[in-house]
């Protein structure tokens, strides 16, 4: 059971943003990967999903208005009670946290692209210097074990040389000296982002056992594989260049709105009055969403499924699927659950296209879809970032302008 420290508002403050990103549903390839992601050239996640499932079934998605941005077959064309529009990505590549600092209204920076080796030996020097045992158990694999149980090697499951991760089993050792750990590394390195995780009933041994090299030449833990999100599955990204005071989750916090983060989006938004929920499970997600509505009574719930993406790298079209229609059946109940003076905005940070033949991420356009019952149903049109939901966001509560993003609140409120 969820249970909050529950703002009481008044008047104008009885209003919320419930903002759920679908991770990794994407909408079509962005029109510069011929020339910066050739790999990404005829990606397109949600419809090749459509394509490739027959059984699908979204209808609130369709009520919503997504057929007017998709234009599939296999989908109703009916009236939509939402506002839709397409969303760029601003960031480089495409990549979940910088694409969720995004959505939170922070501008892009540029970080390095460069693989651990680069860093390898001043890592190495640092930790050591700060007291901590470092093995390098492969003299021609660039990874490291650190105090017996943690492994520092890049991340594999992405972009090259943007992301490494320092991963560690919880039975043995404790995320707070994991997170230690991670934020010294983090301190050596300008890479966008590390990720200090762990899991619950997982071994070194069998983390070792999920060390891959890929073909590109990175060496790291395959994560699914080595069972760290089975169970009591923890995480914290360490990001670069964010400002999380410019971004609209601190804005409305500092304002006394409640702002709640469930799932992965509790992982990458760093948001110190925040109320976190950590969840994995597609289900328990959508559930605790849910049942935050029924007590916070102001502020933001923002949500992010990330099973969706993991199906994307497992590239399994059937599973992206009955991940995508749980989120459906749920949105439902989310907008049932919905009073006059709610907004509802749906997204995704990227693509991850199940059928493309790789495992990483795709630079894709983003769908938008908005519902309130005091909001119009508009075609928002093609919009430069998706920084433009937080600048909406923020703009809905008056609580001042984040970093980035133009708010569309004039175009879909009646007047």
């Amino acid at each position: 059971m969820i249970v909050l420290a529950i703002y009481s508002g008044k008047g104008d403050r009885m209003k919320r943003a419930i903002l759920v990103v679908v991770d990794s549903l994407g909408i079509g390839q962005m029109d510069d990967v011929v020339e910066c992601r050739p790999q990404d050239v005829g990606a397109d996640t949600f419809r090749h999903i459509l394509d490739t499932i027959r059984e699908i079934e979204i209808p609130n998605f369709e009520k919503l208005g997504i057929n007017k941005l998709l234009h599939h077959k296999r989908l109703q064309n009916i009236d939509n009670m939402g506002s839709y529009g397409i969303l760029n990505l601003e960031h480089q590549g495409a990549d979940s946290y910088l694409g969720h600092q995004e959505i939170m209204g922070s501008k892009p920076k540029e970080p390095l692209l460069v693989p651990f080796s680069f860093y390898k030996d001043m890592v190495v020097e640092k930790l050591i210097n700060e007291g901590h045992k470092v093995t390098c158990l492969e003299k021609d694999r660039p990874y490291i074990l650190v105090d017996d149980f943690v492994i520092v090697a890049d991340n594999i499951e992405t972009d090259y040389g943007q992301i490494y991760n320092v991963t560690g089993p919880l039975d043995d050792i404790s995320f707070d000296k994991i997170i230690e750990i991670g934020e010294k590394v983090r301190s050596v390195v300008k890479v966008n982002r590390v990720i200090a995780l762990g899991g619950e009933g997982v071994s070194l041994s069998r983390i070792l056992e999920s060390i891959e090299e890929r073909d590109d030449g990175l060496v790291g833990v395959n994560s699914p594989k080595s069972g760290v999100y089975n169970q009591g599955y923890l995480s914290r990204h360490l990001g670069y260049g964010v400002n999380p005071q410019t971004q609209v989750s601190t804005l409305l916090a500092k304002s006394n709105y409640e702002v709640i983060l469930i799932g992965k989006m509790q992982d990458v938004i760093e948001c110190e009055h925040a109320t976190k929920i950590p969840k994995v499970d597609t289900e328990q997600v959508m559930t605790s969403i849910i049942e935050v509505m029924q007590q916070a009574t102001t502020g933001m719930i923002a949500a992010t499924v990330q099973e969706t993406d993991l199906a994307g790298h497992a590239q399994d079209p059937q599973k992206y699927a009955e991940k995508l229609m749980i989120v459906d059946k749920y949105l439902g109940d989310i907008i049932e659950g919905m009073n006059d003076e709610d907004m509802l905005l749906v997204t995704a940070d990227h693509g991850n296209d199940p059928t493309i033949g790789f495992r990483q991420h795709t630079r894709e356009k983003t769908f938008l879809l908005v519902y309130g019952r005091k909001l119009r149903p508009v075609d928002l049109g093609e919009r430069s970032t998706l920084s433009d939901i937080a600048a909406t966001i923020a703009d809905y509560f008056g609580v001042g302008n984040t970093e980035n993003g133009s708010s569309f609140l004039n175009i879909i409120m009646v007047s």
